[in-house]
């Protein structure tokens, strides 16, 4: 399969991952769209519709295109090289958190180790980027950015990465309040039994866009360092 866009994630496995992809109705893993659990009351397939194409997942690495002369094979080495010397990080658990008018699950605990994993994936892997079309950035700044997500952009070629990152993996697109609050009660009582704890982030995941708009996971590694 081409891809048209990779990307650098942590995604869960076991229980976690399950009960996440049913939820989204996409599994990652395998490649496959699957059933959403029945919900009294909740349209589930409504409320994960935009975070259904990504998988269940969390950003390391934004999705990019290849930069011209690089190669997916040449990422997936230096992806594996780079996942060899960076460290586990290791906190209390997950939580289900309202950002803003979505759900996800972010980390409890000092997460400035999880942020600093992420900024040296961004920076390492970046030669492998291609810069964002005009359109591209155009689109990102209707999001009325600070400063300091704007020259991440400029950067990195997305604003919220290095100290505007925030580890998260998102479930629901955005509601208004009194349907966030009845989905975090529902959704709560669905996901609390598979949350990890300690929660411990020991590899990531290199995917891929395909052209069904789908991200697929490509590869796994390790965090060995």
């Amino acid at each position: 399969m081409k891809f048209d866009r990779y990307a650098i994630y942590y995604t869960p496995d076991g229980a976690l991952a399950q009960a996440g992809a049913a939820w989204l109705g996409w599994d990652m893993t395998t490649g496959r769209h699957v059933p959403h659990p029945d919900m009294p009351r909740l349209d589930v397939a409504t409320l994960t519709d935009t975070p259904r194409k990504y998988g269940l997942h969390a950003t390391i690495k934004p999705p990019f295109v290849l930069a011209d002369g690089t190669r997916a094979d040449d990422l997936r080495t230096a992806f594996d090289t780079l996942c060899a010397r960076l460290a586990p990080v290791t906190l209390p658990g997950l939580a289900l958190t309202p950002l803003g008018r979505f759900l996800a699950l972010t980390p409890q605990g000092d997460a400035a180790r999880l942020r600093d994993l992420a900024a040296n994936v961004v920076r390492d892997l970046d030669s492998f980027r291609a810069a964002p079309t005009d359109a591209d950035l155009a689109r990102r700044r209707q999001a009325n950015l600070t400063p300091q997500q704007e020259a991440n952009l400029t950067q990195w070629g997305y604003p919220y990465v290095m100290d505007a990152f925030r580890f998260h993996i998102t479930l629901t697109g955005r509601m208004d309040r009194a349907q966030l609050a009845q989905v975090t009660t529902q959704l709560g009582h669905y996901i609390a039994p598979h949350l990890p704890q300690p929660f411990c982030v020991d590899s990531l995941t290199l995917a891929g866009q395909g052209p069904d708009g789908m991200f697929h996971a490509l590869h796994r590694a390790a965090l060995s360092g």
